[in-house]
């Protein structure tokens, strides 16, 4: 993605309203999230987890890097993962920090969506005010680079005005 201009990308990992699903579904989403992370400390990137810590669903694995960022290597793409994340918890913060818990991670230009679902469930609200979306009918473990290079395509196409 550096490669194609991609200084940051963010992922959601799973959010909270994911612990309501079968037991299998939310281990799987949890092995996926240590996996991702195990996979980054191979390459040169910088890793920033935001989540709700104090949750029993947050995978205890991940919280030396969680709510600061740790880079891998000589740094080089910012990856922000959003880790047993709620949008609400993330809002509530302001009262106990007077900044919401994903402040550090900026405004998102775009949002590529699998499974032909159009939605953000709860995918960084603030930061996504003015994101396009690219919806895409293939759902995530099918995605590639083609959908990829796709996504990328047709954003250059779009007249990004942020509201103006």
């Amino acid at each position: 993605m550096l490669r194609e201009g991609v200084p940051e990308v963010t992922f959601y990992g799973f959010t909270k309203d994911n612990n309501k699903r079968a037991t299998d579904q939310r281990e799987a989403f949890t092995q996926a999230c240590l996996d991702a992370v195990t996979l980054l400390s191979q390459k040169d990137a910088t890793l920033f987890i935001v989540g709700n810590t104090h949750s029993k669903a947050f995978p205890p694995e991940l919280l030396p890097f969680a709510n600061q960022r740790i880079s891998f290597g000589r740094g080089g793409i910012h990856v922000n993962f959003l880790v047993n994340y709620d949008w609400e918890w993330d809002m509530k913060m302001i009262q106990e920090t007077g900044s919401i818990a994903s402040a550090e991670i900026p405004r998102v230009d775009l949002i590529i969506r699998w499974g032909g679902r159009q939605r953000l469930s709860g995918f960084l609200p603030v930061q996504s005010v003015y994101a396009d979306f690219y919806t895409l009918d293939a759902l995530w473990p099918d995605f590639c680079d083609q959908h990829f290079h796709d996504a990328m395509d047709w954003f250059q196409s779009c007249d990004v005005t942020l509201g103006g």
